[in-house]
């Protein structure tokens, strides 16, 4: 998309503000009314994208101020769905599961709103944010499909709609976030290729699929199949563990390169980073790396998520200063 190496990005997710979370609570015992949440989503938004902006980051997100859960909220604006209950997802945080009940489609576009009105903020390239049809049935119970297959097939027919969407308003990346694609990959990783061939299927922009944590090396090489530009991975977790198993076969598609600790309260150095990107250089070419945090930062505070972005920052400029040298 650029001739700079090292472009920097994050997941997705930000933490969302103080005002927002209790404007959030008091809409659930309908002391707020649903435009006055909304307006208060638009003012996070944006603190956001300034935030990005001053930075310094390349491609920004919309923060995701908006959603709650990944995945219930797809199935809230879409057809076939109801909430089943809350289910653990881990620890001590719990996501409202929804119930595929009727069969599965869009009413109408999703998250083109939301990104119109956070590129309008601003001249930086915005993200469209999805999350994938393999993900969305993986964490939804089904009792209308007779096969798994139908259903993450639906959905991915619906997502590709939500995409073809974003790229027309505009969106020059768009990501598919796919956390749950290693779920069962001895069962139906095939399947998760054939839906990300259906939802990147003729689109022209630069597409992105981020597989959060995971046992990764158990769907390597399989995972350089899925029909997308880039994926987006947890290296700094592992403390770069993966990079072994990239050395071969050869990591071919371009990496979304995780080198901030999203589960860790522990701010990062920049020197940090720029180690982490070094030691990438040597398994995968430079103009192949993206850089990101290893997951969305919406766990963290945003004192937290602030200035680990202002350190992959830093150590992203002088890497490109060393190499440029």
């Amino acid at each position: 998309m650029t001739a700079q190496p090292l472009l920097t990005t994050t997941v997705g997710s930000f933490p969302k503000p103080p005002y927002l979370l209790e404007a959030r609570r008091k809409l659930a015992r309908k002391q707020l009314e649903q435009e006055e949440l909304e307006a208060l989503e638009r003012r996070a938004t944006e603190e956001w994208i300034r935030r990005q902006e001053e930075i310094g980051m390349d491609i920004l997100v919309d923060g995701e101020m908006y959603r709650g859960d990944m995945v219930a909220y797809f199935a809230d604006q879409m057809d076939g769905f109801a909430i089943a209950g809350m289910v653990r997802s881990y620890g001590n945080r719990y996501y409202p599961k929804p119930a595929v009940v009727r069969p599965v489609g869009r009413r109408a576009p999703v998250t083109v709103g939301w990104w119109k009105f956070a590129q309008g903020l601003t001249p930086r390239p915005v993200k469209g944010m999805l999350t994938g049809p393999y993900t969305i049935a993986e964490w939804s119970f089904n009792e209308h499909y007779p096969t798994r297959r139908e259903l993450v097939l639906d959905l991915a027919r619906a997502i590709h709609d939500e995409a073809v969407d974003l790229e027309r308003a505009g969106a020059r990346y768009i990501q598919i976030d796919e956390p749950a694609i290693h779920t069962r990959p001895d069962e139906d990783f095939d399947l998760a290729v054939e839906a990300m061939e259906i939802v990147t299927r003729g689109l022209r922009a630069y597409t992105i699929t981020h597989v959060c944590y995971g046992d990764v090396p158990r769907i390597y090489p399989a995972m350089l199949r899925l029909a997308v530009n880039q994926i987006d991975l947890a290296l700094k977790n592992d403390d770069f563990a993966l990079l072994e198993t990239f050395r071969s076969p050869r990591f071919t598609k371009d990496i979304g390169l995780g080198v901030l600790d999203a589960h860790s309260h522990r701010v990062e150095t920049a020197d940090e980073v720029v180690e982490g990107i070094r030691r990438t250089l040597k398994v995968i070419p430079l103009e192949q790396v993206y850089v990101t945090p290893d997951c969305g930062l919406k766990t963290r505070t945003v004192e937290e998520t602030v200035g680990k972005l202002t350190s992959m920052a830093e150590g992203t400029r002088r890497m490109r200063e060393e190499l440029s040298r």
